[in-house]
């Protein structure tokens, strides 16, 4: 048995993710599909020290609380595919852990409000912690992508519909 399989783990938001999008039908599935859409992170005043040197950043990393998430399930057909896939061969919502993650473009710090663009994410969405991206640590474009290679292109044309938005097993 899992040593870890009775812990609990818990996690409290440090700011809320606003975006224009209200439903996650209709929504970018990436960042990619995002290009253009602005967004503001207001973060928790408590946290406000902690944004001190991010807006040396032209991006940041935000990882999140997938909230409208419900259920998961092993085995999904994931937006840019037609066949299913394991579910961590996928980006799709419904997993074990709801836990996203964006990078985002961060084109402002204003005390704890930041402006992003490139929002992929449902207004009101939890944030639970942001990281720098840092192109030497994050970016290797010439690793392999499996499924994925095959429709990389679709990924600027692609959006959500309402394929995750029930209940999961």
């Amino acid at each position: 048995m899992n040593p870890h399989a009775k812990s609990v783990i818990s996690f409290t938001p440090i700011g809320i993710i606003h975006s224009p999008f209200t439903e996650p039908a209709g929504m970018p599935i990436q960042p990619a599909g995002a290009a253009g859409v602005r967004g503001t992170i207001v973060l928790d005043e408590k946290f406000r020290e902690g944004l001190r040197d991010l807006c040396g950043f032209s991006r940041i990393i935000l990882i999140y609380h997938l909230h409208r998430s419900q259920g998961y399930a092993l085995d999904v057909i994931p937006f840019l595919d037609t066949v299913p896939h394991g579910i961590f061969a996928t980006r799709a919502p419904r997993r074990p852990n709801a836990i996203g993650l964006s990078v985002v473009k961060l084109l402002a710090v204003n005390g704890c409000e930041l402006v992003i663009e490139g929002i992929d994410v449902v207004d009101g969405t939890p944030l639970l912690d942001i990281k720098p991206y840092v192109p030497e640590f994050d970016c290797f474009p010439d690793e392999k992508s499996g499924w994925f290679a095959g429709c990389r292109d679709a990924v600027t044309r692609m959006r959500a519909d309402e394929r995750f938005c029930g209940k999961g097993e």
